[in-house]
């Protein structure tokens, strides 16, 4: 006969046996969807840039004049020959074989997916009355358009903003006149029309006719925007110093600040996937996530304490990048 002592043992063996699995369990699903950790390069330089076509082809890029492909959506990487040794501010591909790298005032292209690349166009201080060009951040609103913002300098101080526009595909390059003398950090296009800009001291540029016009937004921040990301005409968020991130529901007429307790310092770059789902990297190793097309945001654990300067998202995967050559990777 089983006792009820026999009986009460049984049950707490069983008990704990099913609370160790769930335990297993719950860290198997954790380590699934976290961000996994990797790094490119020989160490000491930082991964400022990242573009990703699809969910398997890749590219990240950064000091020393670094870039490296992926076909696989990460699991691995090789590195491309660029052939220069400055930093490498931005990369941007318009499809699977036209991209196009900015390293200080050099504009470099490649037509066969990176296997070798060339310089397009240097831009000296000559040019500008002798203040040194900055180029930050390139993109096409089609094969034949494209821009590029920066700034100008003298003496590492800002003295001007600076816009480039291509109506070739990126052969040759022609200043634009835009309505502020800030530096110009990063830009978006949403189909031929639609394109924005943000900088220093809270500028936000918006063009409606492809780029013919530019206008200053009205915002209500004078913080650094560092980033800028449209999902379609109408959705668009960005990103800055002292937490700031800021939304649209209007195509860029508005932005309304998104009060954020767990965002306190600099918020570099921001992916949406569709109209909810959007996250958010910074430096320290921030990582922010929403669910609600950033109205309200939670943090996640990056692991690191590295500044996170890149982020892309894709149905599938999301893709970090940041200093000492640290890569952190998602799945879904």
């Amino acid at each position: 006969m089983i006792t009820a002592e026999q009986i009460g043992r049984r049950f707490v063996r069983v008990a704990v046996a099913i609370i160790c699995a769930l335990a297993c369990l719950s860290v198997r699903v954790q380590a699934q969807q976290g961000w996994v950790m990797t790094r490119l390069g020989a160490g000491g330089q930082d991964l400022n840039a990242v573009f990703f076509l699809d969910n398997r082809r890749g590219w990240v890029a950064g000091d020393g004049g670094q870039v490296w492909r992926t076909e696989d959506g990460g699991r691995s990487w090789t590195q491309q020959q660029v052939g220069i040794t400055e930093a490498i501010n931005d990369l941007y591909f318009r499809d699977k074989e036209n991209g196009y790298l900015l390293a200080g005032g050099r504009i470099l292209s490649t037509a066969d997916s990176g296997a070798t690349w060339r310089q397009v166009r240097q831009f000296l201080p000559d040019e500008f009355g002798g203040a040194l060009p900055e180029l930050y951040s390139v993109r096409f609103a089609n094969k034949k358009k494209g821009w590029i913002v920066g700034n100008l300098s003298r003496r590492d101080v800002v003295t001007d903003s600076l816009v480039l526009f291509t109506a070739d595909g990126g052969a040759t390059w022609q200043r634009q006149n835009v309505p502020t003398r800030d530096e110009l950090i990063h830009l978006d296009f949403v189909g031929d029309k639609r394109g924005w800009i943000v900088g220093d001291k809270g500028t936000i540029l918006r063009t409606l006719d492809g780029g013919q016009t530019w206008t200053r937004a009205r915002v209500n921040t004078n913080a650094t925007l560092y980033h800028v990301d449209f999902l379609n005409e109408d959705h668009g968020w960005a990103v800055g110093a002292r937490g700031t991130i800021l939304r649209t529901d209007d195509g860029g007429d508005t932005w309304q600040p998104v009060v954020a307790t767990v965002a306190r310092g600099t918020l570099l770059s921001i992916s949406f996937v569709n109209e909810d789902d959007g996250w958010i990297v910074g430096r320290g190793g921030t990582i922010l996530r929403s669910s609600d097309s950033g109205r309200t945001w939670v943090q996640q654990e990056s692991g690191t304490k590295q500044n996170l300067y890149a982020l892309v998202m894709t149905k599938k995967r999301g893709v970090a990048v940041g200093g000492d050559g640290l890569v952190l990777q998602y799945e879904r």
